[in-house]
């Protein structure tokens, strides 16, 4: 497996963007969810880490391709930080909200692909980070639910809109109204993630689909999750006025002038990007 750069381009507290000295994993970011004493609970400070890092993220157009990781091998994250909620007035819950939603939405609102890489624990907030991202691998021993219900709350990271959008309203009402805890392979037959390998093994997969991923045109990848997130929701006609332009805005790039040249060469595409 490539290890990442030891050198992290952000000294922020709590999460942290790695990046990769091997040139095929050049355009690939990792972003670490790095708080392992709490599982990765997600606090306040942290939300604020996660908003932070995914603006940064976004702003850079030599990503191709960002990878959801932990640096706990036995949780990727296990949701809201209960301990810090029990200490909250009511004033100080409203006025933390924006926040976490900020979070959650930043992870949701990048433009390039996102691979989430589960292992171990993805619970509440934390399998809203994995929902939040465009592919799930999971490794066997992954455990992942939306329990809120159970503790009082709903899930407010986007897990009762991005779940049902994943695997039916069915399935999904099954899934949080019982509060379930399911295992992987559980999870897959469902469709709540997307695929499944050894336990442990989430990170190295979801590596092999970056590389692959951020081969492509920079400028393809983005507009292709750009035409597809807008036209989820909408009537067919509209969805294929969206991919229009989505097109356009492709069609007329330098990407397609390489790649077409590219092709025609039989030489490997020296993407230009935005």
């Amino acid at each position: 497996m490539t290890q990442p750069d030891q050198t992290p381009t952000t000294s922020r507290h709590l999460v942290r963007i790695e990046r990769f000295d091997e040139p095929a994993l050049a355009h690939v970011a990792e972003l670490v969810l790095d708080r392992p004493e709490a599982l990765n609970a997600v606090s306040t400070a942290m939300a604020a880490a996660i908003r932070d890092a995914t603006q940064q993220l976004a702003d850079d157009d030599t990503v191709r391709c960002v990878l959801l990781t932990s640096s706990h091998e036995k949780a990727f994250c296990v949701g809201a930080d209960l301990k810090e909620r029990n200490t909250l007035t009511d004033a100080e819950l409203v006025q933390q909200r924006p926040l976490a939603r900020s979070a959650y939405g930043g992870v949701l609102a990048l433009p390039m692909p996102v691979i989430a890489a589960v292992d171990g624990f993805a619970l509440g907030g934390g399998f809203e980070l994995a929902l939040s991202c465009d592919i799930i691998v999971a490794g066997e021993g992954a455990l992942v639910g939306l329990p809120e219900v159970g503790v009082g709350v709903i899930p407010g990271g986007g897990g009762t809109q991005l779940l049902v959008r994943r695997v039916g309203w069915s399935r999904a009402a099954r899934m949080i109204f019982t509060a379930a805890k399911l295992p992987a392979a559980e999870a897959l037959a469902m469709g709540a993630v997307d695929e499944v390998v050894v336990a442990g093994g989430a990170r190295g997969r979801a590596l092999e689909l970056a590389r692959t991923i951020a081969a492509n045109s920079p400028v393809g990848l983005r507009n292709a999750k750009r035409a597809m997130r807008l036209g989820a929701d909408v009537d067919l006609a509209s969805g294929l006025e969206i991919e229009d332009a989505c097109w356009r805005a492709t069609a007329f790039s330098g990407d397609r002038r390489e790649g077409v040249a590219a092709f025609a060469e039989k030489r490997t595409p020296n993407w230009p990007g935005r």
